[in-house]
């Protein structure tokens, strides 16, 4: 499956390795991903799309927040990817 803006995804190396990330955007080759906590909106990290994983994609108001382009704040990221993780366990 393709990775888009405002999926959910899991990095495979690096430092962030097992991490979840949102994509919030995409160039064919990298991905910028943010968490709202290390990595925030202001400054997201760039990294292949062959280091990463598919996770799912959201439905949440998050999720569509980002999709549309809205204004998405950080605490908002950090509040579903926890609860993203939560679900995973």
């Amino acid at each position: 499956m393709e990775i888009e803006r405002a999926d959910v995804v899991r990095s495979l190396a690096g430092r962030d390795a097992g991490e979840l990330f949102y994509v919030s955007s995409t160039d064919g080759v990298y991905a910028r991903i943010v968490n709202g906590r290390d990595r925030r909106l202001e400054k997201p990290k760039k990294k292949k799309l062959r280091h990463l994983e598919f996770v799912r994609r959201g439905d949440g108001r998050t999720d569509q927040k980002l999709r549309s382009g809205e204004k998405v704040t950080n605490s908002e990221l950090r509040r579903a990817l926890a609860e993203r993780a939560g679900e995973e366990q």
